[in-house]
């Protein structure tokens, strides 16, 4: 898988130096730290501190996006897998809880 870890060439007139996992790393650390918009959102509509269903898939998909960078790609940087496998189990947990919890429906006319 070395042309995970090589620039992206449509990429390099731009100066960016980006690969497909720092794209991927990227893209979950945006994912995951988004998920506070998503959850002031829904708080701010609904009046109260809530947190809705998507907050958990963006947690949950955002680690394991954050996680697979650390993991597989040049870095592998042990600081980042510890930072990003304690977060996506929790979520992983939380979201079962909460499917478990409603049911499925639950945010159907939320966000």
């Amino acid at each position: 898988m070395d042309w995970m870890n090589a620039p992206i060439a449509w990429l390099e007139w731009t100066g960016l130096h980006m690969s497909p996992w720092k794209l991927i790393g990227l893209t979950g650390a945006l994912m995951f730290g988004g998920r506070w918009l998503i959850q002031f959102i829904a708080s701010r509509q609904a009046g109260k501190p809530v947190i809705p269903r998507v907050f958990w898939y963006m947690s949950l998909i955002g680690s394991v996006m954050t996680l697979s960078y650390f993991i597989f790609s040049q870095k592998q940087d042990a600081v980042g897998v510890v930072q990003n496998l304690f977060p996506a189990f929790t979520a992983a947990y939380s979201l079962y809880l909460d499917i478990r919890h409603r049911g499925w429906q639950r945010d159907r006319n939320a966000l």
